[in-house]
């Protein structure tokens, strides 16, 4: 495990489950494409932080309804297979009420096809459940203006 930075703040075994947990439900919903649902597990308006293809800083802030229809554009409909993911996460609490995961995944198709991933979430809590908020990811920027 990689040496995590101080935040004054150490989750316990539970916190730590639990996030682990919320992964593992947003990873179903994501494998089948169940956008509806992955928007079930966010905070709107939700915050995106990107680059784009100049190489400058890009952000925005979307509502459930653009989040639903960008990630229904870019991860296509129900019926081209399910999604696996790979992922290792590493959870760094701010607090009891805040993390930010960094995330290595790999995503495979339904027809074998590869994609690496690395990207960052800020979970809060929200009525004692985890939700995202931010969603930190390179290569996007274009599509956020």
């Amino acid at each position: 495990m990689p040496l995590l930075p101080d935040t004054g703040y150490t989750p316990s075994a539970a916190e730590l489950a639990s996030v682990d947990a919320w992964f593992a439900a947003y990873d179903a919903h994501s494998a089948k494409r169940e956008i509806e649902r992955m928007a079930d597990l966010a905070v709107f308006p939700l915050n995106l932080v990107s680059d784009d293809s100049a190489g400058e800083g890009a952000s925005a802030q979307w509502d459930r309804e653009q989040f639903v229809a960008t990630m229904t554009q870019v991860m296509g409909g129900s019926g081209d297979g399910d999604l696996t993911f790979d992922s290792v996460r590493t959870p760094v609490f701010l607090s009891s009420a805040m993390v930010v995961v960094f995330t290595d995944s790999t995503m495979t198709t339904a027809g074998g096809e590869t994609q690496q991933l690395r990207y960052a979430d800020v979970l809060i809590k929200r009525n004692g459940e985890w939700a995202f908020q931010t969603m930190i990811q390179g290569g996007w920027g274009d599509n956020l203006r």
